[in-house]
């Protein structure tokens, strides 16, 4: 058994890994903005250092895995709080603790969206790439606020691709699920919203399998991803979406 760190993990896809790891008899740390054992906002600069220093300090004696989960929905009015937490609260995290996750050989988990294929600027995925963060929110600014969310997720998955080889060399194994709609509290916030509303009940509709995903699919899938009967998977985006991504992209193998 081990320790695992989960970034939003006081609420929704994040609360329910928690819940998951916690019924395999490992010990997790929360890291959120309010009621986690570590309170950061990752939205900062600030926060994410803040949240670094105190997951090192709070994980001494070893770091199994680390789960990036946080995030915020299209309908959040400032755009760059979208993209702030969505990838610069992940992917920094990761960076950050690099030289834990590599002296402990710990397995990461991104969690992206099934949105994360759709099309974006590619000028606002490149500035996130590139980590500048004051370019990505300037451009982010006369995007759609879908667009801006979907560009983040797919910002993160291509990070995980791109840095893959040079992370397995150092015995870190990273991973991301792909969600696709899930009742949370988030999600209802955007499913309540006026702008939003009817096109999320439209989309529910067309799930293959019929319904919406619940925490608890994602949360299954994470702890796959993250144990040791995944240990030759690597680098890899698992759907977790019901068939949606299938459907949408047949031919996007």
């Amino acid at each position: 058994m081990g320790t695992y760190v989960v970034t939003g993990g006081a609420s929704g896809i994040g609360s329910a890994i928690k819940e998951q790891l916690q019924s395999e008899g490992h010990k997790v740390l929360v890291v959120d903005i309010q009621n986690a054992d570590i309170e950061a906002n990752l939205g900062t600069a600030e926060g994410r250092t803040e949240a670094i220093t105190a997951i090192r300090e709070a994980t001494t004696d070893g770091l199994a895995g680390l789960v990036v989960c946080a995030g915020v929905g299209s309908h959040v009015p400032d755009k760059g709080l979208i993209l702030s937490v969505n990838y610069f609260g992940k992917i920094e995290l990761v960076i950050g603790l690099q030289d834990v996750l590599a002296a402990n050989n710990s397995s990461v988990l991104l969690v992206s969206s099934n949105s994360a294929p759709m099309d974006t600027n590619p000028a606002y995925v490149d500035a996130l790439l590139a980590l500048d963060e004051p370019t990505a929110t300037e451009i982010a600014q006369d995007m759609d606020a879908q667009q801006v969310y979907s560009g983040s997720k797919q910002a993160v998955t291509r990070w995980m691709r791109a840095n893959t080889g040079a992370y397995a060399a150092q015995g870190i194994r990273i991973n991301a699920i792909g969600p696709g709609y899930t009742r949370t509290p988030l999600s209802a916030a955007v499913e309540d919203n006026p702008d939003y509303g009817d096109a999320i009940k439209q989309f529910i509709a067309t799930i293959p399998v019929g319904r919406p995903g619940v925490p608890e699919d994602m949360a299954n899938a994470a702890s796959f991803l993250l144990s040791d009967k995944a240990s030759f998977i690597c680098g890899s985006m698992l759907f977790v979406d019901g068939g949606h991504d299938a459907v949408m992209r047949p031919d996007g193998f």
